[in-house]
């Protein structure tokens, strides 16, 4: 067994190709990709990734805020950035890094067409964001008139795409809803066209969009947690490699009597000897309180340990008594052959939510394998 040194993300940016490979060969050729490397990809690195999606081939990347999309600025990248969640204290920034904003209510798009006026813009691109039953950012379709009597005001503004998001396109028992969601899409983009001079390009799809509604491709696709790795459907993520390994060691092994007990509070008590393996790895990397007391495993020589007592900030301790290791083992916490969706279900979470809460303090590590 290999002796890792320390606990390190470890991201494959050949299963990214392979991801990005199988993506898009669900779309038309004309079709383009926006890479979304919100949340520091995923948890994983912005800029590296960013860097391999462009090389691939990828036309648009998308970020949450303003902040995330001067980080890959300033790394040289230079494809267009889509900001998802623009805001009014962000537009100068948005405007002197030449990202595009998303402009999702009436006080937006009056605000950002200030601050290009400011700044001497002329057509500066910005996207529209619609609401079709998501209910979280964008304008509702009774806007149409509005949006378009302030565009016909300025020439400071151009929109460059119209968008909106899907609500529930991995869950098949909502398809309704879906299905639903993309005709009300449809109607807001025919009243757009008629109503604007120029053309824009349209996006809905996300990753399971991608996957289970190809009628909703239109011109541009988004994909986040499918570049990652996840399909949101188990048959999916069979044809979709994770490209991060959490990894990990045995910092110190422990032989307990029964009644003995285990970390903070005395969470876990052994009602028999057991042994037990303390890892370097706390809730201040991202492995949270949740996965503590059982309901959190790890990989160890292939085998499942179990983490018992509560999770500490900088240690968890995993039941070993019944697999053969020693201090200095490599430990997987999730990977390709540890499921970060398995882990995450067992703590009753989602794999989104346990892959970007990866702690800055973990290492990256990038691979090509």
């Amino acid at each position: 067994m290999s002796k890792a040194q320390q606990t390190v993300l470890e991201i494959n940016l050949k299963s990214l190709e392979h991801n990005y490979t199988y993506l898009r060969s669900k779309l038309k050729p004309s079709t383009k990709f926006m890479g979304v490397v919100k949340a520091y990809a995923y948890g994983s690195d912005s800029v590296k990734l960013s860097q391999k999606l462009v090389a691939l081939g990828a036309e648009y990347l998308a970020v949450a805020y303003a902040e995330e999309g001067v980080v890959l600025r300033d790394a040289g990248i230079k494809v267009p950035i889509l900001v998802l969640h623009a805001q009014t204290v962000s537009f100068d920034t948005i405007i002197d890094k030449c990202l595009e904003p998303t402009i999702y209510s009436e006080r937006i798009l009056k605000g950002f067409v200030i601050a290009a006026k400011n700044k001497g813009q002329k057509n500066y691109p910005i996207h529209l964001k619609f609401n079709t039953g998501l209910n979280r950012l964008g304008f509702d379709e009774s806007d149409i008139t509005s949006i378009i009597a302030h565009l016909n005001q300025t020439d400071a503004v151009k929109v460059t795409s119209i968008f909106s998001h899907l609500a529930a396109s991995e869950d098949l028992n909502e398809k309704e809803f879906t299905v639903n969601q993309i005709h009300k899409f449809q109607k807001i983009i025919t009243k757009i066209d008629n109503a604007l001079p120029y053309a824009t390009f349209k996006h809905l799809a996300n990753t399971s969009g991608i996957l289970n509604y190809p009628e909703a491709h239109f011109d541009l696709v988004r994909s986040g947690i499918g570049i990652n790795g996840f399909g949101n459907d188990q048959s999916e993520d069979q044809k979709l490699i994770p490209i991060a390994t959490l990894k990990t060691n045995i910092s110190q092994i422990h032989h307990l009597a029964a009644n003995e007990s285990v970390g903070y509070n005395r969470a876990y008590t052994s009602n028999k000897k057991i042994v037990s393996a303390t890892l370097p790895i706390g809730h201040a990397d991202g492995i949270g309180r949740i996965y503590g007391n059982g309901n959190g495993f790890v990989s160890i020589n292939g085998k499942t340990a179990h983490i018992i007592g509560n999770t500490c900030m900088d240690m968890i301790m995993v039941d070993v008594t019944d697999i053969e290791c020693n201090e200095g083992d490599e430990v997987i916490i999730f990977g390709p052959s540890s499921s970060a969706t398995k882990l995450a279900e067992q703590a009753r979470t989602i794999s989104y939510e346990l892959i970007t809460g990866i702690s800055q303090r973990v290492k990256r590590v990038f691979v090509e394998k």
